[in-house]
């Protein structure tokens, strides 16, 4: 695993495929608007359709901060692409099947290294980190640490 990432460290530059299978640049994403990226366990789990479900249904307030979302696991794409499909999630999920961009960000697994963590980084319009939070078990509270960073 890298190095995890430390307030004003720049966005990994790490490409990975959406849920349509386009491949996205992460610091592409940056320049004009904030950005909240998320890593999360798996598609379709309790605790991470919760939290993809606060992100839609807040995606609004997020915007009107000047942010967009983006959601980041290990899923396929074709998995990404059913779970936002099915629960008309409006911004983009990554697939990081290789374990790339984990690394990259220095995510740190859970469970004796078994799964990956839940992790929410937000990066200013610069592409520099100015918040991370790490919670596991707190899935839901991601989308208001992010609001809270933002408002900063």
């Amino acid at each position: 695993m890298g190095k995890t990432l430390q307030k004003g460290d720049l966005i990994p530059d790490v490409s990975l495929k959406d849920q349509e299978g386009n491949l996205i640049d992460l610091p592409s994403l940056v320049g004009e608007r904030a950005l909240v990226v998320y890593f999360y366990p798996k598609d379709d789990t309790p605790g991470c359709t919760a939290e993809a479900c606060g992100f839609r249904d807040r995606y609004d307030d997020f915007a009107d901060m000047g942010a967009d979302i983006v959601g980041i696991s290990s899923d396929t794409v074709g998995s990404h692409k059913k779970f936002a499909d099915k629960y008309e999630l409006n911004f983009l999920l990554l697939s990081d099947s290789h374990g790339q961009a984990e690394k990259e960000f220095g995510v740190p697994r859970n469970l004796m290294g078994l799964f990956p963590g839940r992790v929410t980084y937000v990066f200013d319009k610069n592409g520099k980190l100015v918040y991370s939070f790490n919670s596991t078990m707190k899935a839901t509270r991601h989308i208001d640490e992010a609001m809270e960073a933002l408002k900063v």
